[in-house]
């Protein structure tokens, strides 16, 4: 087992989790260590669907029609979003979700400031029931990939596939 699949195995396990377990539910078993109901891992995985998080954090997903396999989702991309703000990356969810605890992912996508390419309302309009079945979901997927690449600041240029945002014309 490799130094970073234990430590996220580790994070995990130390996490307390509420199950939401109803009677006699099968529960299956999110990053080795959490187990969840199949209802709640089904509204994660719709959740992730409708709410678009495929479209950026899932490489060549929207090119494909939503046909990228699903054990392919949520491992970022390196296309850069460019704007006045410099050159940012979708993130591998894969990688930053599993250091959340409940608490803390709670307060990460409520906390989430208004971006121009992150559409960080959808998050903020999520029950908390939702947020927790989003990462349930993607702590179930597991780890894998690497990390997006680093953003950039405004002055630096990036040489790659990207989307440029223009300011707003009045």
């Amino acid at each position: 087992m490799n130094l970073r699949r234990f430590l996220a195995v580790a994070v995990l396990a130390s996490t307390s989790v509420s199950c939401g377990l109803a009677a006699g539910e099968p529960a299956v078993v999110v990053a080795g260590s959490q187990p969840v109901s199949q209802v709640e891992l089904e509204r994660g995985r719709y959740l992730v669907r409708v709410g678009g998080c495929n479209d950026c954090h899932t490489a060549g997903y929207v090119a494909d029609y939503g046909g990228v396999p699903e054990q392919d989702w949520l491992l970022g991309d390196d296309t850069a979003f460019v704007g006045r703000w410099g050159t940012t990356f979708a993130s591998n969810l894969r990688l930053t979700m599993l250091r959340y605890t409940d608490d803390q992912w709670l307060a990460r996508a409520r906390s989430l400031e208004d971006s121009a390419v992150m559409p960080t309302e959808r998050l903020r309009a999520m029950s908390d029931n939702d947020l927790l079945a989003v990462l349930r979901y993607v702590q179930y997927l597991g780890p894998r990939g690497e990390p997006a690449p680093q953003p950039l600041p405004p002055n630096e240029a990036w040489v790659g596939a990207s989307v440029r945002y223009s300011p707003a014309t009045p």
